[in-house]
Parts: C-alpha cells; structure tokens; sequence
C-alpha cells in the first residue's frame, strides 16, 4: 500500500505539472517557443538560451494534431528567422564579431573548426551543424562570412530545421498524451513517461556524438581542404 501511494504521488506531481504547463492559453506557449527557438539558433545567444528545453515543456500540452502542426511549423520558421539573423550578421560585419569580446566569448578554436568545416564541408556543414553543439550558432555566422548565397543557405538549414522541430515536438507530445491517458489506471506511468523521455535525450546526445565522430575529420586542422560537397566553393 505504500509503494502504491509512493508511485500515485509521483502520478499526482507530474500531473500537476503538465497541467500547469497546459493551463497556458495555446497561443502564449507557441509565441514562447518560437522566441526561444529564434534566440537559440540566433547567433551566440543560442549558447546560453535552453530552446530545445522549452520546446519540449511546450510540445507536453499538445492536445491536437492541428495544435502539434501549429507548433511545429512555429519552431520551423522561427528556426529559420534566427538562423537567417546568424547568416546576415556574418555578411554585414563579418570578421568584426569574430573579433569582438561577444566573439572571444565563443573561442578563437571554435571559429577555426566551424570555418574549416563550412570550407571543407558546403551545404552537409550547414544540414549537420544544426545538430552540433557550439557549431550551430556559428557556423550561420561563418557561412555568411563566406559570401554564400542565402537562397542556398536556407536550401541546406530548413531540412534540419524540420527534422528537429518535427522530432522534437511529436516524441514529447505522444509521451505526454499517452501518459494522461494511463495516469488514472497506471501506477508507475509517471515513471514511464520520465523515462520515455530521458531515453529520447539519451538518444539525441548519443545520435550528436555519433555525428560529431562521423564529421571528426573534416574538423580537424590536419584533414585536406575540399570543395563544398554540394559542389560549389562557398564563395558561390
């Protein structure tokens, strides 16, 4: 009888919590997300703003189809438009950030990897950095350094931006509607639901690593330079 009380406190508290997050009208928790996400993948701020955790919270009081698609392409777009900021003050003042104090925050180190990526890489630097910590809020920064067309920038970030926001919202949002359907019957689906979730960002850090391993090479100073794999020298 204790443990069973034990396993419905923590029923009761997670409950609780999803349902102060769904108290939020609808509206106000997309407009939150999609700031976080602008900001996270903005330039440099996106290291200090926790979008993916705000997206997630945000992705638990989904009760809809159209209200999950409405956050989705929320995230998508606002992806794209800090994303796109990133790009376009790397045009305007180029090197001027890099040497900036805001810029010496980031590491001389990471400007040198990101630039020999986007250098050896092309279009694959700009698909794979959105996956990569430090890489995802500077490489936007050093490909618009590089004079690379922005129709092409926005060719190689937006199929990253929809896998992430897509993935995101829909793994949280499935977990946290199945949990409420199982709450009332279920002892331990507070802990099911927790570890649903833990094994999804297990995953994403597992699935970075993976990446990052795969993509070691072509951020080491030592590899040889190639032209862009989408065929075209940045500078294009």
């Amino acid at each position: 009888m204790p443990r069973a009380r034990k396993l419905g406190g923590v029923n009761d508290l997670l409950t609780g919590l999803l349902d102060s997050v769904q108290s939020v009208a609808p509206i106000w928790r997309v407009f939150i997300a999609g700031v976080a996400m602008m900001l996270e993948t903005s330039v440099l701020v996106g290291l200090f703003v926790p979008g993916d955790t705000i997206v997630m919270v945000a992705g638990t009081a989904v009760e809809s189809f159209g209200e999950g698609a409405g956050l989705v392409a929320t995230i998508i777009v606002a992806s794209l438009i800090g994303e796109s900021i990133g790009f376009w003050l790397g045009r305007l003042l180029g090197p001027r950030i890099r040497t900036s104090r805001i810029g010496g925050w980031i590491g001389e180190n990471h400007w040198q990897r990101a630039e020999r990526y986007v250098t050896r890489r092309g279009g694959i630097a700009i698909l794979v950095s959105r996956f990569l910590p430090v890489l995802h809020s500077v490489v936007p920064l050093t490909v618009g350094m590089s004079g690379y067309r922005y129709r092409r920038f926005l060719a190689w970030t937006a199929p990253a931006c929809v896998l992430w926001a897509s993935m995101y919202v829909t793994v949280v949002s499935i977990a946290a509607h199945t949990y409420r359907d199982a709450a009332d019957t279920v002892h331990i689906a507070g802990y099911i639901f927790i570890g649903v979730i833990v094994a999804f960002l297990l995953l994403v850090v597992a699935s970075k690593k993976l990446l990052e391993r795969i993509e070691r090479r072509h951020l080491r100073e030592e590899a040889e330079p190639s032209v862009g794999s989408d065929g075209a020298a940045m500078r294009d």
